[in-house]
């Protein structure tokens, strides 16, 4: 969520009252819905998908045979059940590279929309994030699990929001990042917000998290704060900034060290229509757009929640396309908006059997009406969704 020095007034007249989780709530007892009542899992058929089109990360091809095999991309099509694909647009599974768990019903809903890799941006207790792993036929996640904020912060307002999360100074640092991989924290992420974390316990949680083997993320909602991030040696950047757009030389320094950007321009559009002074959706758009010039990894993330308090609660799984047509807006190719949710994500987060459609990898795949090459909207009519391997059914358009 987007909460910094300039708005954050503004913001707690919204949301205070409701004590809000700006990176994450613990889960709720919500009944599954009736989509989610209605999904039958089908595990270890064979299928075999004929007469489609495979995006393969570059263009459309010829209709062919795609073999869904014991939830893999398989080779041969002997013994399989034929589906007649009449020509339609096969997609790699989609990722959402930000958004925070809620409940099972987040999984049903990704998945509903085609979205079946989801890595969670911060979500609590790590019981809830554990209870969502590895459900046959749902989105498959990864979580950060709880975050490292500054005291003050709207997070450490939180009643249930962990004490050892909030940090003081960088010799807090190691410990902190100790607890989330003890936990299962699947990469590590900072708030930066402004004022806040200071510097030197940015640089320290980074330096711990990389000893430990993990990516850090870091949430970023200004010039300023993305600044510290690049110069604490952060992995990913998450928002981008709405006070200026960033500029030529700042979005290069985005390449030469690396950073991969996670823009979520459905949420910074969402608070760019609450009229928040400081808060200009076209610097937001106008930093992807020189990310994009300058030639920075781009990922398709939405920061999709339903936490109480929250004035932007981007939905779950058709928040997504809408993703993928700002970024589109914002000067990424058609090709370039598929792999920012595709292959690109699955590189960045080093998930080797996903995000292309080749031989061994899961078959997450996405059937959809239309070539989202030469309309990305194409990405919203989808007709058939697979998670390693299971059938999903869409969501009602």
């Amino acid at each position: 969520m987007c909460i910094n020095d300039t708005n954050r007034r503004d913001f707690f007249k919204t949301a205070a009252a409701a004590g809000i989780a700006v990176a994450g709530v613990p889960a709720l007892a919500v009944p599954a819905s009736a989509h989610a009542q209605e999904h039958t899992i089908r595990v270890g058929e064979k299928i075999a998908l004929t007469n489609v089109r495979i995006f393969d990360g570059d263009r459309v091809t010829s209709p062919r045979t795609v073999v869904i095999d014991n939830g893999r991309i398989g080779i041969s099509a002997l013994g399989a059940r034929r589906i007649d694909c009449g020509g339609a647009v096969l997609l790699p599974g989609l990722t959402d590279a930000h958004f925070h768990l809620r409940d099972v019903n987040t999984l049903h809903a990704l998945a509903g929309s085609g979205v079946t890799t989801g890595l969670d941006m911060a979500s609590f207790p790590p019981s809830l994030v554990d209870s969502l792993r590895g459900l046959p036929g749902l989105t498959d996640i990864r979580s950060a699990g709880t975050p490292a904020v500054a005291a003050g912060s709207p997070q450490s307002r939180i009643p249930t929001f962990p004490a050892d999360a909030v940090l003081t100074g960088p010799d807090q640092a190691t410990q902190f990042v100790r607890s989330r991989v003890a936990e299962g924290s699947d990469y590590i992420k900072i708030i930066i917000d402004e004022p806040g974390l200071s510097p030197e316990t940015v640089e320290a949680v980074t330096r711990a998290a990389h000893s430990a083997g993990k990516l850090v993320m870091a949430h970023a909602t200004s010039t300023a704060t993305v600044e510290r991030a690049l110069d604490a040696g952060v992995d990913m950047i998450h928002h981008v900034p709405m006070d200026s757009a960033l500029s030529a030389s700042v979005a290069a320094r985005y390449v030469s060290t690396g950073t991969v950007a996670v823009p979520t321009l459905t949420m910074m559009e969402g608070f760019g229509k609450l009229g928040i002074p400081g808060m200009d959706y076209a610097a937001a758009e106008g930093s992807v757009t020189a990310l994009r010039l300058a030639g920075a990894r781009i990922l398709a993330g939405t920061d999709a929640n339903l936490t109480p308090g929250i004035p932007v609660q981007p939905p779950y799984g058709t928040s997504l396309h809408h993703e993928l047509e700002l970024l589109v807006r914002a000067g990424l190719t058609n090709r370039e908006a598929l792999r920012a949710a595709t292959s690109l994500p699955a590189q960045a987060f080093g998930l080797r059997d996903r995000g292309t459609i080749r031989v061994g990898n899961r078959a997450d795949l996405v059937l959809i009406d239309g070539d989202p090459l030469t309309d990305i909207a194409a990405t919203r009519a989808v007709r058939r969704v697979w998670v390693g391997g299971v059938e999903y059914p869409p969501a009602a358009a």
